[in-house]
């Protein structure tokens, strides 16, 4: 049995959100500790995970709640390539806080679009 477009669509909609949001808490750490001795500055790891999604999306033509349902959105710390904790630039943290802000706001006007939808075809097209 297939799985409806519109549940995958409102699973890859809401973890994107959910996404977004930890990077936002994330990035807001960073900003707000970027002068305390001894923090190590986070950031939201998953993209070995999305990439096997995207793996599914090509072999199979889909992804399936369940792939999306097994995504972690970690935070981890931000470390150079040796190993030693990254000193992030606060101008690139703010700038990346702006993006995010930016495709938060873009994936919840696209959420509130589909649900908008829905309700019409629920209402069988009558407001």
């Amino acid at each position: 049995m297939s799985t409806p477009l519109e549940a995958v669509t409102t699973a890859t909609v809401s973890l994107a959100l959910e996404a977004a949001t930890r990077r936002h808490q994330a990035l807001a750490a960073n900003i707000a500790n970027a002068n305390t001795e001894g923090y190590a500055p986070m950031k939201l790891s998953f993209e070995t995970q999305l990439a096997e999604a995207r793996e599914a999306l090509r072999t199979h033509g889909t992804v399936s709640p369940a792939h999306l349902q097994a995504v972690r959105l970690e935070l981890e710390p931000m470390l150079e390539e040796d190993g030693r904790v990254a000193k992030p630039s606060l101008d690139l943290q703010v700038a990346e806080m702006a993006a995010n802000a930016v495709q938060y706001q873009a994936l919840a006007q696209g959420l509130s679009r589909h649900m908008s939808i829905m309700a019409t075809a629920v209402a069988d097209g009558r407001k």
